[in-house]
């Protein structure tokens, strides 16, 4: 008997990082901007030119902003305008989600971003780590119709957040799809394929290469963070494949 193949997405912020991730043996782009906020949506332009140079999927990031999950009427219009634009030009699905207050899922918005949607398949991003009970919020999550969750178990890590993950991959079972995702390394994928529920996964491989403009002013600072300074973020095309072949080689 044939194994299944596990998916494995990466999330990308970059052309270069979109390239090497799929020539290297990703399945799944999720295509970002911003990494310093955990990803934003990104421009027209850069997805129309990676869907003209890749042959794999190419999910895109909806949120207008970082610093949380709750959306003002004009923002959640802004995010419909942005899965029709995206949706357009070749977006193979979507990766949002929204919350109350109350960290429970915020149904109404979600609804509105489905229907926008219509037939692409829609991912409940990280903001699912955010929720005080996530086996609740999985069942809401499955009822409204996304077909992938993606989370690290309410943690900062899948390696802290192991547990929980457990559960949520059981309990979802066949229903709906769960990436575990955040920090996730090959150690952490046996006890997940031990559940037999097992079937995507999400890492980014990521790696900050030293920008080529060595004669530019070093010490003008552009950026808020120490890790991307004079840097610019792609993928390490060795940890692609090696991530690849722990996941082919799973029993």
């Amino acid at each position: 008997m044939t194994k299944n193949r596990i998916l494995f997405e990466a999330p990308v912020y970059t052309h270069e990082a979109a390239i090497l991730a799929a020539a290297n043996g990703v399945d799944r782009l999720e295509l970002c901007a911003d990494y310093g906020e955990g990803g934003t949506t990104p421009s027209a332009g850069l997805l129309k030119v990676i869907k003209r140079q890749v042959p794999i999927p190419v999910f895109v990031m909806i949120r207008p902003r970082g610093g949380d999950f709750m959306y003002a009427p004009q923002e959640l219009e802004a995010m419909q305008e942005d899965i029709e634009i995206l949706g357009n030009i070749g977006a193979d699905g979507f990766v949002f989600g929204a919350l109350r207050p109350s960290g429970k899922v915020d149904t109404e918005a979600c609804r509105k971003l489905l229907e926008v949607a219509r037939e692409k398949p829609c991912t409940f991003h990280r903001a699912f780590d955010k929720v005080p009970d996530q086996f609740a919020a999985l069942e809401t999550i499955v009822n409204l119709g996304f077909k992938r969750i993606l989370t690290s178990g309410g943690k900062n890590s899948v390696s802290e957040g192991t547990s929980a993950l457990l559960g949520v991959l059981t309990q979802a079972a066949n229903r709906i799809t769960v990436l575990p995702g955040g920090g996730l390394t090959g150690k952490d994928l046996v006890s997940f394929n031990q559940t037999g529920f097992l079937r995507e996964v999400h890492r980014s491989c990521k790696y900050f290469r030293s920008s080529e403009g060595a004669q530019q002013k070093s010490e003008v600072r552009l950026s808020m963070l120490d890790q991307t300074e004079g840097k610019v973020l792609t993928v390490d095309p060795e940890l692609v494949r090696s991530f690849r072949k722990t996941l082919d080689n799973l029993g």
